[in-house]
């Protein structure tokens, strides 16, 4: 058993700072203050995180640390702390580590150092409690693989999940994600929300099968909500016009019909002479 207390005089300190996820006013008079006081600030982007620097009159050295660098900088990190520097880990938007790399230093740095998380600002809260989606219990899954394999691995192994699941994804793959959704999860009710706390802030409510038809029109990063798993789910949509909506992704007739039976619990047959009856 180990007991960490945030604030030791003795040691220096590495501060987990959250920042806004879009709207700048949304930074807090603590993660200002951390920030006006620590020694150095690691960062996902050095570009972004000095924007907001320079938004808030802050002059302080910046160094990246990312996915690519974690080993190096992770070291350079810990160095730093043996020092006696108090170090500031920020996120390019909400809440550092939960994303991002930094999991392994925040381990390594909890033997030996302060560890203070300051909270703030997170995408996938924001996104859940004005979903209109059952807020608990909820599973945060962030992103899925960008292979279409592994993503449908993925989201099979979550298929039975009662809880509402929360996703991140990219402009570039909604709709193929949307996509392998439907196919695994079936057409359940999902919300997205883009550009949260931003000017152009949307939710989009619906059953994938309809919002995966509006997809071509979205910008910004994507937050996904999708309600769990439950006994029965009821296709508003008639089977011509749900094999129609497999088909605009790409899928042939008959792949169509296969998942559509399949999601259906239907024999492929009786959805294949559904679909050719004239």
């Amino acid at each position: 058993m180990k007991i960490n207390k945030s604030f030791q005089n003795d040691k220096s300190t590495l501060y987990l700072v959250s920042t806004p996820i879009g709207n700048l006013e949304d930074i807090t008079f603590r993660a200002v203050n951390v920030l006006n006081n620590v020694d150095l600030i690691f960062c996902e982007d050095t570009r972004v995180t000095q924007k907001l620097l320079n938004h808030l009159n802050i002059r302080k050295k910046v160094y990246s640390y990312h996915e690519h660098n974690k080993e190096s900088q992770g070291t350079f990190i810990l160095s730093l702390l043996k020092e006696g520097k108090n170090i500031a880990l920020v996120s390019d938007a909400g809440m550092p580590i939960i994303s991002d790399p930094g999991f392994e230093i925040v381990k390594e740095a909890l033997d030996n150092f302060n560890v203070v998380p300051i909270p703030g600002a997170n995408a996938a809260l924001t996104a859940l409690i004005a979903s209109g989606i059952a807020p608990k219990p909820f599973t945060y899954y962030g992103f899925l693989d960008h292979k279409q394999s592994k993503k449908k691995s993925e989201l099979t192994n979550l298929k039975e999940i009662e809880h509402t699941i929360i996703f991140y994804e990219s402009i570039h793959r909604i709709k193929k994600t949307l996509s392998v959704m439907l196919e695994v999860l079936g057409d359940r009710d999902i919300v997205i929300g883009r550009e949260l706390t931003k000017k152009f802030e949307e939710f989009i409510f619906g059953k994938i099968s309809e919002v995966i038809q509006n997809v071509d029109r979205f910008k910004g990063e994507l937050v996904i909500i999708v309600s769990g798993n439950s006994e029965e789910v009821i296709y508003e949509n008639n089977l011509k016009d749900h094999i129609e909506s497999f088909i605009e992704l790409g899928d042939t007739p008959n792949e169509a019909i296969k998942k559509v039976a399949k999601l259906r619990g239907l024999r492929k047959q009786d959805v294949y002479n559904e679909f050719h009856l004239k």
